[in-house]
């Protein structure tokens, strides 16, 4: 990332930050070591932090306006996307046209305008996005992105599909697999009943199932699996998510793994995951007859900036 590319956001934060009064900046920021940076939750409830509601419409902008400087094109728009399929959501349970979709909460670690690192976040059901600076890099994850409902069955949003990419990719190479290759890339006959790391604020593959490898696909299958990959990296800048491919290039793309449980069959409770050296992304789409999708994406390596932190601490300390 360039100097100039940090500063943007760095100027869009101190932006959004000096546009709020005492209360609101209180509510809005902490030290960047609090024991909360790294606590989060993609369920429904109240969050540390200044919540979207509680903000004037200019600081509404302004912050989600820090979306558009951290996600990218196609990140920004999906975390939108899951912001205002809550209000949809909200609108088809109960007949009224509520804003519960500003029930986000922004919160800012640290000082943006220092020399130190500092995170900023948005935090509510369905949408997680972390970005941690330091000097003049970034780690974007963990990425949290949910769907409920998947599809949308009624009214003037009807067939809307936030993560159709992401479903459709999965299908898509199941269905490409031989019946061998499929006897061994499913690995359960029901999925679980939801993303298997749930939120923990460290993420391994201790528990994660294995099915089958990248080396063990056909070229049209390989494609169809490196599709998928990108598309979850794609929730970053672009230029980070061509960073996180190259990595898990040079860490082998043999290594990485495609695993499904659960039913083939639309409207059943299905889950996969694909798992590599350098990442972990996983998806899972069992509740309201499957049309409630959960899917995340960790980086075993720079989840919360840690290997930039630990780089940071051992040349200034």
């Amino acid at each position: 990332m360039s100097a100039q590319d940090v500063r943007t956001m760095r100027q869009a934060v101190l932006g959004f930050l000096s546009s709020l009064d005492t209360e609101r900046r209180a509510a809005a920021t902490a030290a960047f070591g609090s024991p909360e940076r790294r606590q989060w939750s993609y369920l429904p409830g109240p969050r540390p932090g200044l919540m979207v509601a509680e903000m004037t419409s200019a600081q509404q902008e302004r912050a989600l306006a820090l979306l558009d400087a951290g996600c990218g094109v196609n990140g920004a728009r999906m975390a939108r996307g899951v912001i205002e399929l809550e209000r949809i959501r909200r609108r088809l349970a109960t007949g009224l046209d509520e804003i519960d979709g500003d029930r986000y909460w922004f919160r800012v670690f640290g000082d943006p305008g220092g020399a130190g690192p500092w995170t900023w976040r948005v935090n509510g059901h369905h949408l997680a996005v972390h970005i941690t600076v330091v000097g003049d890099s970034i780690a974007v994850t963990p990425s949290f992105l949910g769907a409920e409902p998947a599809m949308v069955l009624s009214g003037p949003q009807r067939g809307m599909r936030l993560l159709a990419e992401e479903e459709d990719l999965g299908r898509a190479l199941l269905a490409d697999l031989t019946p061998y290759q499929r006897s061994v890339a499913i690995t359960g006959e029901v999925a679980p009943d939801d993303v298997l790391t749930r939120s923990d604020p460290v993420a391994g593959l201790d528990g994660i199932p294995r099915g089958l490898a990248y080396a063990d696909m056909s070229k049209p299958s390989k494609d169809l699996l490196e599709r998928l990959v990108r598309r979850y990296f794609d929730r970053a800048p672009g230029w980070y998510g061509e960073t996180c491919w190259r990595e898990a290039q040079d860490a082998g793309l043999d290594e990485v793994t495609f695993a499904w449980m659960g039913s083939d069959q639309r409207g059943q409770g299905h889950y996969y995951c694909v798992a590599g050296p350098t990442f972990l992304l996983e998806y899972d789409n069992t509740q309201d007859d499957a049309n409630h999708i959960h899917s995340v994406w960790r980086d075993l390596r720079h989840d919360w900036g840690e290997d930039l932190l630990a780089r940071h601490y051992a040349e200034h300390h």
